[in-house]
C-alpha cells in the first residue's frame, strides 16, 4: 500500500460520527499560531482530533485554517514535490484524503498553490494565508486581465470576468486564477478580501462534494499580481507533479473505502466477502506501486515532463478506485451506505472527484504518448548505432532490440 495506515492511533481510528456530536473544530486549541508541524502531534492524530460538520463548507475552511496554523501544509509534513521526497508529500495528501475528501480538496489546492508560488518565483504567501487554484478555463467563463503601470517584476494587473468551478471560494484568503492577457494564458495571484469579488455557490447543486461549495467568483477591476510569465504554469514540470498528487488523494480515499470492508471481513467473513476483499487487496497494491514508481521517477527527474508517467499513474488509481468501490458495495450492501455517515459520504465524494480525470480522453492521450515514447526510442536507437559504427556489431544488437522490443518489458 501507499502506507496511510495507522500510525500511533491513526486517522482510521476516528469515532464513528454523529450528526448531533459534530461540530466546527477548535483551530488553535493546543495548535499555537504558526506552531512548526515537526512539534505539533502527527497528522494522522490531528485529523482523528478534530471533529468538524463534514457537511459544512464553513467548519471544512476552519479545519483548512487549523492544518495550515499547525504546519502540516509544509515540510516536514509536506515537502514540496521533485525535491527528493515525493512520497512524503503523497502519504500526507491520502492521510487528509481517508479523513474526508472534500477537506482534501480544499487542503491539496492550497498546497499545491504553494507549490506553484516556490516554482514560478510568486510573491511570498502571508503567514496562516489559505489558498485555492483556480484553473478550469471553460468557454463561457473566462477572466480578462490588463496592466496597471509600467512595472516588470511582480507586474500589478486587474482582473475582470467570472471564474467557474472555483472550490473553497468562502473560506481561503488567497487563490492563483488562470486568465488571459492579450490572448495568452497567465496566472494571478489574488486576495480574496477584495470589494470588488463576488462569490454566487447558487449553481452548486452537487451532492458528493457538497462542502467544497465550488462557485463561481466574478472580478470586477480587482487588484492582483502576475505570477510567472505567459503559459509558465502548465508548462513548468510541477504542473504534472501535481496532477499525480491528485492521484494520490483518490488512493487516500479509495484505501480508506477497503479499510472499512477489511473491519467488517475480520467480524465476519465467508467466501463471497474474502474474494471481493481479495480484489480490493490487488487493486490498492497496484494503485499504490505505480504512485511509489511515479515519485520516484519525479524525484529523480525533477525538471523532466513527467505527463505520461503521471497520465498512467493517474489512471491506473482511477481505475483501482472504481473497482475497490464496487466490491465494498457489493460485499456490504445497504448497511454501511445508510447508517455510516463517513463511508456513505466517501461512496458520494469520491465518484466526483475522481471526474478531474477525463477518462477515454486522457486514455486517448496515454496512448498516443507511448506511440511517441517508442518512436522516440526507436530514433534513439539508431542514432546510437550510426554513433558507434565501429564497434557495430553489439551497437546493431542493441538497437534492433530497442526499436523491435516491447515498451512494457519488466
Amino acid at each position: 500500500m501507499l502506507d496511510t495506515r495507522d500510525r500511533a492511533t491513526g486517522a482510521s481510528a476516528r469515532s464513528p460520527e454523529s450528526p448531533s456530536r459534530t461540530r466546527a473544530p477548535e483551530p488553535l486549541a493546543g495548535c499555537p499560531a504558526m506552531r512548526p508541524a515537526q512539534s505539533a502531534a502527527p497528522l494522522e492524530v490531528f485529523l482523528r482530533d478534530t471533529r468538524f460538520d463534514a457537511n459544512a463548507p464553513a467548519a471544512l475552511g476552519g479545519v483548512l485554517r487549523a492544518l495550515v496554523e499547525c504546519g502540516y501544509d509544509r515540510s516536514p509534513c509536506l515537502p514540496l514535490p521533485g525535491h527528493g521526497q515525493t512520497l512524503t508529500r503523497w502519504r500526507a495528501l491520502a492521510t487528509v484524503a481517508a479523513c474526508d475528501l472534500g477537506l482534501v480538496k480544499l487542503f491539496e489546492g492550497h498546497t499545491d498553490a504553494l507549490a506553484i508560488l516556490a516554482e514560478l518565483h510568486g510573491p511570498t504567501p502571508p503567514a496562516g494565508s489559505r489558498w485555492a487554484v483556480w484553473a478550469a478555463e471553460p468557454p463561457d467563463a473566462r477572466v480578462q486581465v490588463k496592466k496597471v503601470g509600467t512595472r516588470t517584476d511582480n507586474v500589478d494587473l486587474r482582473l475582470a470576468g467570472t471564474k467557474a468551478w472555483c472550490s473553497g471560494a468562502a473560506v481561503v484568503s488567497h487563490a492563483l486564477v488562470t486568465a488571459w492577457l492579450d490572448d495568452e494564458p497567465v496566472l494571478a495571484a489574488v486576495a480574496m478580501d477584495e470589494a470588488s469579488i463576488s462569490i454566487d455557490a447558487s449553481k452548486w447543486q452537487a451532492v458528493g462534494m457538497q462542502a467544497t461549495a465550488s462557485a463561481d467568483v466574478t472580478f470586477d477591476q480587482t487588484p492582483a499580481t502576475l505570477v510567472g510569465a505567459a503559459h509558465a504554469y502548465v508548462r513548468r514540470p510541477g504542473f504534472w507533479h501535481g496532477g499525480a498528487g491528485i492521484a494520490a488523494c483518490w488512493y487516500g480515499a479509495a484505501a480508506q473505502i477497503g479499510r472499512t470492508v477489511l473491519d467488517a471481513s475480520m467480524q465476519r467473513a465467508d467466501a463471497h466477502r474474502l474474494a471481493h476483499l481479495g480484489a480490493i487487496d490487488v487493486a490498492l497494491a497496484g494503485a499504490a506501486a505505480v504512485l511509489r514508481e511515479t515519485a520516484a521517477h519525479i524525484d529523480a527527474n525533477r525538471h523532466a515532463d513527467a505527463q505520461r508517467e503521471v497520465m498512467r499513474a493517474r489512471l491506473v488509481v482511477e481505475e483501482a478506485a472504481t473497482a475497490v468501490m464496487r466490491h465494498a458495495t457489493r460485499t456490504l450492501g445497504a448497511g454501511p451506505m445508510c447508517r455510516d455517515a463517513r463511508f456513505a459520504r466517501a461512496l458520494a465524494d469520491l465518484p466526483v472527484f475522481l471526474r478531474q480525470s477525463h477518462a477515454e480522453r486522457d486514455l486517448a492521450a496515454l496512448g498516443e504518448l507511448t506511440i511517441k515514447a517508442k518512436i522516440d526510442a526507436n530514433a534513439n536507437a539508431n542514432a546510437n548505432a550510426n554513433a558507434n559504427a565501429n564497434a557495430n556489431a553489439n551497437a546493431n544488437a542493441n538497437a534492433n532490440s530497442a526499436a523491435g522490443g516491447s515498451p512494457w518489458l519488466l
